[in-house]
């Protein structure tokens, strides 16, 4: 069964990415990236590493609910972050990254469901910033064609955020997902009530949450800069507006564990978004959605260094302990 889910997100990966290039035309394809402005691109290199170092900051704070005295030091939790970063590149989605890092804090002393906790807060709050700049990209922009699928990205991100609320501030919604948990097998039961248990904790965190919002946001920002500098490197007169309305509902829809760090599925969302909608060339999209996928890869490579180096004991066998020094 594992083998038959790898080859169907080879297959779905391969197949969307082949039939946008074909849709595209190879040719004109090569002949958007030859002309590509490389100035334009380095700033969206560098873009990317700051935004890495924001997304590692983000991840450590949400780590307040443990006890400062048996928190971990701050250099091992980063080095957890990058590798773990650097290994969801090759599993499905970032879905595949965040249960390494989960299980690479648990390695660390970090109690289980604080360490899932942590991480699920990590990705909602991602997931919340990225509503947030989609709406104000909405109601910025100009364009409406593609109105009904904003809407519905919407309306299933604002869901997840709002359970996730609910978990947080309400101990009725806490008691009902408990209620839940109580229908799974005995081995996950606990865990859900753990994780349930620890997610609440956060209640007590309003400044920490609030802050680890705006960095998210920051982080979107960021992201939609990255896109706009290739976009002019490669010589696309959209506006920013545009790209604010688009790039956070592709970055969601990249999210989805259906293939490979967002491959074949970036493509089509931005086929979808930029050339649909837009009306922008197929040919320069197509380049456009590859590089926004590289330079994703190229932010990961720090941590395919502290990897391949060793520095990432924790994920790879090692001693928690001798990671913490």
């Amino acid at each position: 069964m594992r083998l038959l889910r790898l080859f169907l997100r080879v297959a779905v990966a391969a197949g969307l990415t082949g039939y946008l290039l074909w849709k595209s035309h190879p040719s004109d394809v090569a002949r958007a990236m030859s002309g590509a402005d490389w100035r334009l691109i380095g700033g969206a290199v560098l873009l990317v590493l700051v935004d890495r170092a924001l997304m590692a900051y983000r991840s450590v704070l949400l780590l307040c609910t443990i006890d400062p005295d048996v928190k971990p030091a701050i250099a091992p939790l980063m080095r957890i972050f990058f590798v773990s970063t650097f290994l969801g590149t090759f599993l499905p989605a970032s879905i595949g990254g965040d249960a390494v890092r989960a299980y690479s804090l648990s390695r660390l002393d970090v109690p289980a469901g604080d360490a899932v906790a942590s991480v699920f807060m990590d990705r909602m709050l991602g997931v919340a910033s990225i509503l947030l700049m989609a709406t104000t990209g909405l109601l910025l922009g100009s364009d409406r064609s593609s109105a009904w699928l904003v809407v519905v990205s919407l309306v299933a991100a604002g869901t997840g955020c709002l359970v996730t609320a609910l978990l947080v501030f309400s101990p009725h919604a806490a008691r009902w997902a408990k209620a839940l948990a109580s229908w799974l097998p005995r081995a996950f039961e606990r865990m859900g009530h753990d994780l349930v248990e620890a997610i609440r904790r956060y209640s007590a965190h309003h400044g920490t949450l609030a802050f680890v919002l705006a960095c998210s946001v920051g982080v979107q920002t960021l992201r939609i800069l990255q896109a706009y500098l290739l976009g002019r490197g490669l010589g696309l007169d959209l506006s920013m507006t545009t790209y604010f309305a688009f790039i956070p509902l592709i970055l969601l829809f990249m999210l989805l564990p259906i293939t490979f760090n967002g491959i074949g599925t970036s493509q089509l969302a931005f086929d979808w978004f930029f050339v649909r909608a837009a009306g922008a060339p197929a040919a320069t999209v197509f380049a456009l959605s590859v590089l926004f996928v590289a330079l994703g890869v190229v932010g990961n490579l720090p941590g395919g260094v502290l990897y391949v180096s060793g520095r990432g004991y924790a994920l790879t066998g090692g001693s928690p302990r001798a990671a913490s020094h």
